[in-house]
């Protein structure tokens, strides 16, 4: 859930920002982009919904994974796609937490996510993963590839098993068929290093989930270090970072841990990070189907190079030379090395020893300047009798090569940041939406989309409303109660106003909420200033999301199947609470959380409608 908030720029924004991710010879030339097959729960950030939320429901146009890939392919058509389940709509599991009791379903279930990338948005789908840091089935694998091949996706490839290298690889080494069905295996965060067994097994080996780290200059450092060292020490060939770009509130986990920031769609600011650049040293001189040479890699004084070529006479060479501290990711903890200025030279033979002269792109890391000099062109070097020196600083990335097509573009600059609207107000008549969510609303358990109330007399026809009735197949622990999130996490004191609409008779129940201190994987622990009515006509006032924390509760009134208009107020350290504009509450102390989002939800996972929003 790390691009909910790019689909919510403004042009000419919104294309510049995908220019710089996906252009080739334009900033980071993405090779490959993996996404979430969204599964309606919680999956870092927030929740994607579905493709399928009940198991007659099939809808093609959910989301923004769809866009975000059809952006991608719009701008480099040879980009590779993948797809990776986090989570699962609960009728996958028939009412357990587990993906695989009916594998024949779940397989199924992901097949269909690929037909419909093809068939409603023109989109290959090139390899799919199997359930992301959980467990995987041999059993579930080989049914899917079954199933992709019966429906004619032979060239869908699988990756496995999305976590560590073992058991994997051992597993692989045992079970020739399921040898026979996984094409890659990908490890997590593997911190540049392999094991036996994988080597073993002869596939293709990926650090299909890497970086994940603050976007700074020791980000940009972790992702040059990381990019060359999985191949040098751990023989891996493709290096994906987690997350593509940080388009989702900074305070929930794991805040501006993309390529780039992009999280303020209101005033069109974003920021093209450091990681941005030292990824184009590499992307913009290699391909995929490159192939990189079989030499030792490792520098004499520290860092390490790569070679690669296309077979058709071109080499790439990229250098890096960060060292330990100002290359240090999130994980794992990175063991002590020393880094020092050093000489460099390099033997250019059989083919590659006829090349006269390389191109030469470089960039340095300034940490203690604070300037830093990103992929920038110098003079060409000349090869002699296939031979170059160099002379290389620490903390820098050298791209040497024959191809002449590297560019660092120029957009104009951004608009300056800007606080969320401390006004906004969204009444959600809109007849066809070019996406199914409210923009800048970011779920955190549940989904929340658009609605067409076909029975409505007039005043509520196009509403919001959160369709997830089952608690789905769990990835962390997504809270009991569906909640989204809105505004700025600085806001202090705010009137959040909301009409709302209890669908589900006798238990029902929905809240609107102000000063709320959490999402994302921490969402069950969520704080605020929480306004509940339920379908009882009992109100209730709690301090936290689970409804624990009691500060006041009463009769309200309020019924299911009827709309009312809640306002909560909350100035300094205490709180009121008005119902279809007459007081119901007030004086409630509020002692913290001090500042926070505002938010909607519900009681539980059931249907319930939200209109008229607005916050001041």
């Amino acid at each position: 859930a790390t691009s909910r908030l790019l689909v919510n720029y403004q042009e000419p924004y919104r294309s510049q920002i995908l220019d710089y991710l996906f252009k080739p010879n334009f900033g980071a030339s993405l090779h490959i982009l993996k996404v979430e097959i969204g599964g309606d729960g919680q999956s870092t950030d927030g929740t994607e919904p579905s493709h399928m939320h009940y198991e007659n429901d099939e809808n093609y146009f959910r989301g923004y994974e769809w866009w975000l890939m059809k952006e991608a392919k719009k701008r480099n058509p040879k980009i590779k796609l993948i797809g990776l389940p986090w989570t699962f709509p609960a009728w996958i599991g028939k009412g357990e937490n587990w993906p695989y009791d009916y594998p024949d379903v779940t397989a199924y279930y992901i097949v269909s996510w690929i037909l419909g990338a093809k068939q409603y948005h023109d989109l290959d789908i090139d390899y799919v993963g199997v359930w992301n840091e959980r467990a995987f089935s041999s059993k579930y694998i080989k049914l899917l590839r079954y199933t992709l091949d019966k429906h004619g996706l032979q060239q869908v490839r699988i990756v496995a098993s999305d976590r560590l290298w073992e058991p994997i690889s051992f597993v692989l080494l045992l079970d020739s068929e399921l040898h026979g069905v996984v094409d890659v295996i990908g490890a997590h965060y593997p911190g540049t290093k392999t094991v036996p067994n994988a080597l073993l097994t002869k596939k293709k080996l990926w650090s299909s989930e890497d970086y994940s780290t603050f976007n700074d200059e020791v980000g940009a450092g972790c992702w040059a270090r990381i990019l060359n060292q999985n191949y040098v020490n751990g023989n891996m060939t493709s290096t994906i970072a987690w997350n593509l770009v940080a388009s989702y509130y900074e305070e929930l986990p794991f805040g501006r841990c993309g390529l780039m920031t992009a999280q303020e769609p209101w005033s069109g600011h974003y920021k093209v990070e450091a990681p941005i650049w030292i990824t184009a040293h590499t992307t913009q001189f290699t391909q995929p189907g490159w192939s990189y040479l079989q030499v030792d890699g490792h520098l004499e004084g520290g860092g390490s190079f790569v070679a690669l070529t296309d077979g058709l006479g071109n080499l790439t060479i990229i250098i890096e030379t960060m060292t330990h501290n100002h290359s240090q990711c999130i994980r794992p903890p990175l063991l002590h090395f020393s880094v020092t200025p050093q000489r460099a030279t390099f033997y250019l033979k059989g083919s590659f020893y006829m090349v006269e002269t390389l191109q030469v792109w470089h960039s340095r890391l300034g940490f203690e300047s604070g300037n830093s000099s990103l992929f920038q062109q110098l003079h060409p070097i000349k090869v002699w009798k296939g031979s170059f020196s160099l002379d290389l600083n620490v903390d820098e990335v050298y791209t040497l090569t024959t191809l002449k097509t590297g560019q660092k573009c120029g957009c104009p600059e951004p608009p300056p940041p800007q606080p969320f609207p401390s006004n906004y107000k969204d009444d959600f008549n809109i007849r066809n939406p070019p996406f199914s969510e409210a923009p800048n609303f970011a779920d955190q358990t549940g989904v929340f989309e658009y609605f067409v109330n076909a029975s409505d007399p007039g005043d509520h026809v196009f509403t919001l409303r959160q369709v997830v009735v089952q608690r789905p197949i769990t990835w962390a622990s997504d809270a009991d109660q569906t909640i989204s999130l809105i505004g700025s996490f600085q806001w202090v004191n705010m009137t959040v106003t909301c009409d709302i609409y209890i669908e589900k008779q006798r238990d029902g129940g929905v809240f609107i909420a102000g000063r709320v201190d959490n999402g994302g994987i921490y969402v069950r622990r969520t704080k605020g200033v929480f306004f509940w009515v339920f379908a009882d006509g009992t109100y209730r006032v709690t301090g936290d999301l689970a409804g624990e924390e009691i500060l006041m509760k009463g009769l309200s009134g309020v019924r299911d199947n009827a709309w009312h208009r809640l306002t909560l107020n909350i100035q300094g350290t205490s709180a009121s609470g008005l119902l279809n504009g007459y007081p119901l509450w007030e004086n409630v102390t509020i002692s913290k959380p001090s500042n926070g989002w505002a938010a909607i939800g519900t009681r539980s996972f059931e249907f319930a409608q939200f209109d008229n929003f607005h916050v001041e």
